[in-house]
């Protein structure tokens, strides 16, 4: 079976895809990992220069529901592996049905992947002890992505085993 995501951030270049926009919705800066934790299957960053992991909280973009809002993105098609992967990988949000908002499309779900309370909390979190980053690499995989206030880092990602 395949199933239809509907993609904003660095998932949007992950393959073809057919774009599309989304309606009452905003994107942004909203979700964070906190460096400081291993979690096994995930990853953490380094700093390039001295190769030591520093206590941040890396940040992405996320979407939430805003009325009257709009975000640009594309459609991809993942079969059901595909469909479970981008749930392994995208842990910081929670997966909801959006296809009401997703504008001329009306052929069954598609998915969105929009902030977790937890990933918020820890964007809240890092924020508030001014250790909430973005990540170079990251950022320039969503060039068009305005990082506003939030520092931009030279950070090497580090996948963690299962």
């Amino acid at each position: 079976m395949f199933h239809r995501v509907f993609a904003y951030g660095s998932l949007a270049g992950d393959g073809a895809a057919r774009p599309c926009v989304l309606r009452d919705h905003r994107r942004g800066w909203g979700v964070a990992m906190d460096n400081r934790r291993t979690i096994p299957g995930y990853k953490f960053y380094v700093d390039p220069a001295s190769g030591e992991r520093p206590a941040v909280y890396v940040t992405f973009l996320c979407i939430w529901p805003e009325p009257g809002a709009s975000v640009d993105g594309v459609l991809l098609e993942v079969d059901d592996a595909g469909l479970a992967v981008l749930d392994r990988r995208e842990r910081n949000y929670d997966r909801r049905d959006v296809s009401p908002f997703i504008d001329g499309d009306s052929a069954g779900p598609v998915w969105a992947y929009l902030a977790s309370a937890a990933g918020r909390e820890r964007f809240a979190a890092g924020r508030a002890a001014g250790a909430a980053v973005i990540s170079a690499e990251y950022l320039a995989r969503v060039p068009e992505a305005d990082p506003h206030d939030l520092p931009v880092r030279s950070l090497l990602r580090r996948d963690v085993g299962a």
